[in-house]
């Protein structure tokens, strides 16, 4: 992180903070013969290079899964929008990410991820990558429904994994502090 922020301040040219509101997020959920997503294009993000925060989040009632049914039962039932619109991911960045070399860069995050008002500790990784926009990070992680006290859906017969795989996809652009 130190060697981070001293190439940062011989280089004024390159910016401290990126944001963007207009990330793609996904969630997996998979049972006994049937794998469905819910996608959502208003993934927020921001990142600070100087102090290595992080913070995501994403309006819970976006998502959509491609079946009406299905999203209203998920929203009204299970994420319970109306009292918990939000869940989010923010932390610090604990590898080093050098926003002058060209290609993917390993990238870890620890934090915490907030769902229905309940936090749970992780350490998410992925890559970031500096473009000519700014900054694109890609990220992936597994969380648990019985951890932020979601029952398991059931579809006909089956009944859903308590594991889900979230996925993100954002670029990041300058943002002027000033």
């Amino acid at each position: 992180m130190l060697s981070v922020f001293l190439l940062l301040c011989g280089r004024p040219a390159i910016a401290q903070s990126y944001v963007a509101t207009d990330g793609y997020v996904e969630f997996i959920s998979t049972a006994p013969l049937l794998e469905f997503k819910g996608t959502s294009d208003n993934l927020a993000g921001f990142i600070n290079l100087e102090t290595g925060e992080v913070d995501f989040f994403v309006d819970l009632a976006s998502l959509d899964t491609g079946n009406r049914r299905r999203d209203r039962d998920m929203r009204q039932i299970y994420l319970e929008t109306d009292k918990y619109p939000f869940a989010e991911f923010g932390g610090k960045l604990t590898s080093d990410f050098d926003p002058e070399m060209e290609g993917e860069q390993t990238a870890t995050v620890t934090g915490s991820f907030k769902m229905r008002e309940i936090t749970r500790d992780m350490t998410v990784s992925g890559t970031m990558e500096a473009t000519n926009e700014g900054i694109r990070i890609r990220a992936g992680w597994e969380i648990l429904l019985e951890d932020f006290g979601i029952d398991r859906p059931s579809i006909l017969f089956y009944e859903l994994s308590d594991v889900q795989t979230i996925n993100i996809d954002i670029l990041l652009r300058p943002h002027d502090e000033n």
